[in-house]
């Protein structure tokens, strides 16, 4: 096993995005990796995107068979060009122009075992089971990282083997725990107490700390790693402290993470016993009947050397007789499974298992490509061993007819795949629905992505939208498959288009440079979303949402950071139009490893509601008083060093130079009593330095004012001793006593410039009130308010959506056979739900209306006089309103007698 020789830096402005969720030392690993992937149809090609993506040092690539038609379903670096050709070769030369540090090479050979050796770590997707043992068994034995990813239809696979003794660095994404410290006890166990605004909920007995910044009992400050406990009334223990000095003020604990070792079996051993993913008991039988069933398609292979024909009823049966065939797996001590095996799952596995899908290879290749970072990396904890994930949801419902095998066979079209498992009508359904996407970021990428494969909107009256009015930068092509180097400052919408329709020639993609917001709503009005099927929403204002613990029941792009804090984020106003016009809505959104999707249908599920999530209540402003006298958190020293330099550098120079009057002529200045600016001016002009010696100079007395002066003085008005009118000190809680700071030349260094100098500002500040400082990384994006995002979380989510997709084309469905999603690559998380239900699902009948408005217009009122409601009701509703030109719809929002306070109507919507 090799890795990699590289002299190559790592081009931290590509992976910025990347580097939030990874750190440099794993980015560098995975920069110095070789990886071999066997298989290039659809899952293998998603695997490969997105390690190219990703900056893996060197991916070997091996399919010697020929493409087929049936792969173009799934397979987007495959066209109708490379039918017969090697899959391998024809795959190689786009992958290797997503990202040119990465080797990207083709071996044409047999798969041996002096091949093997050469790889960190190996994948085999779509293969044979005799060829996953044999390099399996081999792999295992030589402590090479082997994986084996499928998908059949609607379900997927996913085995991983790391070998006995596994080290991961760092089991999860999250960042160590810091919290600040308000006291801490003398004794054995030494007791330590959090501020106020500290989660003690988010440390566990077993975790393990340092400390840093403790005045008095000094001897913790950077002491080894010790292990606390957890006590009921949220009080930590730490030890023994009986010899330490006594604990005066400040400081903070931070988590010191551990490096974790799993013990994976080899493959032989775990397909005869298990250790599969899951949330629930109920999805670990359901794990266990789908991995018979992927053994009993294999023995279907093997037996008659073709998989089971679409929808062919004997072909499934058989399947199903050879999984009850099979001897029963066994449990985690070697016992026998005394399970049921759910013969109507397998079956509808085997009818289905024929087709290739683009959304199931995203989800599979995604969660795959991940597991080899991990494998490369040693960064989160990979999978315990397998993970079934399926979406037979899809399908038709119970009682309703499914395919029959003639509307399913081949056809020889870049169809196929799909058609082997949904049909031939409904595939020409797909064809003419017509879809605006809010979006052409990584998400809005992906999703273009599997519409072209889909082939959504690919003839008649179909076609898709795109609309996004930002320009391609430089970190977007790590995550951004549509986009290269030469599209870099080109508009998003345009270059995003022309990249789908080379996926696909026959797909019709209008782009639009423009935001969806109030002030294009005479571009996106009644006529535009008259013609318009769906929106799929593709802005990173849709946060990841975490389902609730109640919803458990599972079967389971960007906004300008200087916008309005008030204003609704564009999310929210997509999901307003959506609801105006009755169009099914479906979203993603992703941050780090986690992502989320929702489906949202009119009178069938729930309306879109932005979830309340911690990323959502830190885009809050905090209190300007907080900020700049009482800090208690690091966002809070940060926001103050971005105010300091929005002040001193930015805004008396934007004032000055927005009146050019002001220089030419000060005196006019003066008899116009335009004293703020001429303040400005003259704080400007008397204060400009002429030389480094006058800068320097400068910022040491701005040092001396703002961390050593203005200290000093708000202790003058509030001494560290001061006692509030209640008796308890002011100076308790989340408010820490300040400290003023002496400056000390030995300390200095070569910081400079924006970045630099919030990092700075916002160190000292953090020094002056004893809370944990940022480094430069988290400053940077704290300041820029900047997502972490990696490509596999972006992929699976598109996936996700087009799974939803499929349903909404399908015709007229229950609530039940929707789902939101929930995942988190890091920690091996997946949930999916059902959404909920919409406010009012009952007929209405009888019901007197007491109040009719049109937006903020009230056109009906029963409170009225008996002669204003006579003289309105005379009218005809369109008469009482002001319509827009070539309005098609009005919205009307109705009062009911005897409603209740919380109850919610649904609108009506007034046909013109």
């Amino acid at each position: 096993m090799d890795t990699l020789e590289t002299s190559k830096s790592l081009d931290k402005e590509l992976y910025s995005r990347q580097l939030y969720v990874l750190g440099l030392p794993a980015m560098q690993r995975i920069q110095g990796a070789k990886v071999l992937l066997s298989g290039l149809q659809g899952l293998g090609a998603e695997v490969a995107k997105n390690l190219v993506l990703m900056g893996v040092g060197s991916l070997t690539l091996h399919d010697p068979h020929p493409t087929c038609w049936s792969d173009l379903a799934a397979q987007f670096l495959l066209s109708e060009q490379d039918l017969g050709r090697s899959r391998a070769e024809a795959s190689q030369k786009l992958l290797a122009e997503l990202n040119g540090a990465v080797q990207v090479c083709v071996y044409t050979g047999d798969i041996t075992e002096d091949l093997l050796l050469d790889f960190q770590v190996v994948v085999l997707t779509a293969s044979r089971l005799e060829e996953q043992l044999r390099a399996g068994t081999f792999c295992h034995k030589h402590g090479v990282c082997f994986l084996v990813a499928d998908t059949r239809g609607l379900v997927g696979q996913l085995f991983c083997d790391f070998g006995k003794n596994f080290t991961v660095q760092d089991p999860t994404e999250a960042e160590p725990l810091t919290a600040a410290i308000q006291h801490i006890s003398q004794g054995s166990p030494g007791i330590l107490t959090l501020r106020e605004e500290a989660d003690a909920h988010h440390f566990h007995t077993g975790d393990w700390v340092t400390f840093s910044g403790i005045e008095g009992m000094v001897e913790l400050n950077g002491c080894d790693p010790r292990p606390l406990h957890v006590r009921e009334d949220g009080t930590l223990e730490i030890g023994d402290t009986t010899a330490f000095s006594p604990y005066l003020r400040g400081g903070a604990v931070t988590e010191v993470k551990r490096a974790k070792t799993v013990s994976h079996e080899p493959l032989d051993a775990a397909l005869l016993q298990p250790r599969v993913v899951a949330q629930s008991p109920q999805e670990v039988h359901r794990a266990r009947c789908l991995h018979q069933s992927f053994r009993a398609l294999h023995k279907f292979q093997q037996l008659h050397g073709r998989p089971p024909k679409p929808w062919d009823l004997v072909d499934a049966k058989m399947v199903v007789d050879l999984a009850q065939a099979m001897g029963p797996l066994k449990g985690t001590k070697g016992e026998p499974l005394e399970e049921q095996l759910d013969e109507a799952l397998v079956r509808t596995v085997a009818l289905s298992s024929a087709g290739g899908l683009s959304p199931m290879a995203a989800v599979l290749g995604a969660v795959a490509a991940q597991e080899v970072l991990k494998a490369i990396s040693g960064k989160f904890m990979p999978l315990d061993q397998w993970l079934y994930f399926d979406a037979l949801d899809c399908l038709p419902e119970d009682g309703d007819p499914f395919p029959n095998p003639e509307d399913c066979a081949p056809r020889h079209c870049r169809y196929d795949g799909q058609t082997a498992v949904f049909g031939a009508d409904f595939q020409e359904k797909l064809s003419h629905q017509h879809y605006l996407l809010v979006g052409a970021g990584a998400v809005g990428c992906e999703l273009l992505k599997g519409f072209a494969l889909m082939g959504l909107g690919a003839g008649g009256r179909g076609g898709v939208t795109v609309a996004d009015m930002d320009h391609v930068e430089l970190s977007n092509l790590s995550r951004q498959f549509l986009f290269r180097s030469q599209d870099v400052h080109r508009q998003k919408a345009e270059v995003a288009a022309e990249a789908t329709r080379r996926l696909n020639a026959d797909l019709q993609v209008t782009p639009l440079n423009l935001p969806l917001d109030p002030s294009t709503e005479d571009i996106f009005g009644d006529d535009f979303f008259a013609g318009v099927d769906g929106v799929a929403a593709a802005l990173d204002t849709f946060e990841a949402r975490e389902c609730p613990a109640s919803e458990l029941t599972l079967v389971r792009g960007c906004a300008s950071p200087t916008s309005d804090p008030l204003s609704p984020l564009p999310g929210d106003y997509v999901a307003a139009r959506c609801t105006h016009f009755l169009k099914p809505l479906l979203e993603a959104g992703t941050t780090g490893t986690r992502g989320s999707t929702g489906v949202f249908i009119p009178h069938v599920t729930e309306n879109y509601r932005a979830p309340s999530s911690d990323a959502a209540s830190e885009d809050a402003p905090d209190p300007v008083c907080t900020v700049r006298y009482i800090p208690t958190t690091t966002e809070h020293t940060v926001q103050w060093a971005k105010g300091e330099f929005d002040d001193l550098f930015c805004e008396s120079a934007k004032t000055i130079n927005s009146h050019p009057e002001a220089l030419s002529s000060p005196e006019d200045l003066v008899k116009s009593q335009k004293q703020p600016l001429l303040q400005t001016m003259r704080g400007v002009l008397t204060e400009r330095p002429q030389t480094w010696r006058d800068c320097v100079l400068w910022a040491l007395g701005h040092w001396q004012l703002r961390f050593h002066h203005g200290i000093t003085q708000l202790l003058r008005t509030y001494p560290p001793d001061r006692v509030q009118e209640d008796g308890a000190p002011f100076w308790s809680g989340p408010k820490q006593c300040p400290q003023p700071l002496e400056f000390d030349a030995s300390q200095d260094n070569d910081s400079n410039f924006h970045v630099d100098f919030v990092v700075a500002a916002a160190s000292l500040r953090a020094q002056n009130y004893g809370i944990p400082a940022a480094g430069h990384a988290e400053t940077k994006r704290i300041v820029g308010r900047i997502i972490p995002a990696v490509v596999t979380t972006t992929a699976a989510v598109a996936g996700l959506v087009g799974l939803e997709l499929y349903k909404v084309v399908g015709g007229p469905r229950p609530r039940h056979a929707f789902r939101h999603s929930y995942l988190r690559l890091a920690e091996n998380y997946f949930s999916r739900w059902v959404p909920k239900a919409p406010d009012i699902q009952e007929e209405l009948q009888g019901l007197r209306v007491t109040m009719l408005l049109h937006g903020s217009a009230l056109l009906y009122s029963a409170g009225w006089s008996e002669e204003k409601q006579a003289r309105h009701l005379s009218h005809r509703v369109t008469d009482l309103v002001k319509k827009a030109p070539r309005q098609r719809v009005l919205v009307l929002e109705l009062g009911y007698e005897g409603e209740e306070y919380d109850t919610n109507f649904p609108r009506l919507h007034y046909k013109l």
